[in-house]
């Protein structure tokens, strides 16, 4: 190995939303958003249903995505970044850290222990997920850059949301940054969206994964760490999922032959 690799630093990436914490950490912040008069009910509606409807198309859909990017960017315009700090920590305080799955925390401080930087990667506001690593004293994050200006936010983001392959480029320009190895780096999350993300370290695990995440790293022999309460009930399908991934893993070549 040549000395640059062996001075190159190890990182472990984590998700948030269900894979640190059980839930969504821009619901909790919306909902704190909302209790201090900052919109309306129907506005706090408008913007779930824009969330979920992006969460399931993910990066297809282009005009899924500016419209989740204009309902969070319309709540948080011609406010204070001290104003939206305080109410933060309020959230964090209330709705994060009763969620948090203490699982992951295990795993992110053993990383922690071992020298290793830990690193938050998620589309919440960038300001939050700072939030979030500072009070689990990991190294940092990476997150949805809303932009300000003398002190306010403007409306407008900064290169767009961090999600999907926008995850990929987001750590790969922190490694280029801060002499990171992603070969030897680690990655965790629990959405069949971040498998670009956990493709592109060596080291890739899944948290509580939804069905598509699990039947790759399956397929991948990735770990997989189950902390949710019905694992008794993953465990009676992991091996079918496990049985149908192997068998189509095997039937790729025949197939790939037949064409």
């Amino acid at each position: 190995m040549s000395d640059r690799l062996k001075n190159q630093k190890r990182v472990a990436f984590f998700d948030v939303d269900n894979t640190l914490m059980k839930g969504s950490s821009l619901f909790f912040l919306s909902k704190g958003m909302y209790q201090r008069g900052f919109f309306r009910r129907r506005d706090i509606l408008a913007f779930l249903l824009a969330n979920a409807r992006y969460q399931l198309v993910g990066e297809r859909n282009q005009a899924e995505i500016n419209g989740i990017e204009n309902s969070a960017l319309s709540i948080i315009k011609g406010h204070s970044v001290e104003e939206l700090s305080a109410m933060g920590n309020d959230v964090y305080d209330r709705y994060v850290s009763p969620c948090l799955w203490e699982g992951t925390i295990e795993i992110a401080h053993e990383h922690l222990e071992n020298d290793e930087e830990v690193w938050l990667v998620t589309a919440t506001p960038l300001a939050m997920a700072n939030l979030i690593a500072q009070r689990l004293g990991f190294t940092g994050a990476l997150g949805t850059q809303a932009e300000t200006k003398d002190g306010v936010y403007t409306g407008k983001i900064i290169g767009g949301l961090i999600h999907g392959r926008n995850k990929v480029t987001a750590i790969q320009n922190l490694a280029i940054e801060n002499g990171i190895d992603l070969s030897n780096s680690y990655a965790y999350s629990d959405s069949h969206h971040d498998i670009p993300l956990l493709e592109a370290v060596g080291n890739p695990r899944a948290i509580n994964p939804d069905t598509i995440l699990q039947v790759r790293a399956i397929l991948g022999h990735w770990p997989i760490y189950e902390f949710r309460r019905g694992r008794w009930l993953k465990k009676f399908y992991t091996p079918i999922i496990s049985r149908l991934a192997s068998m189509a893993a095997a039937m790729n070549p025949l197939i790939r032959r037949l064409k």
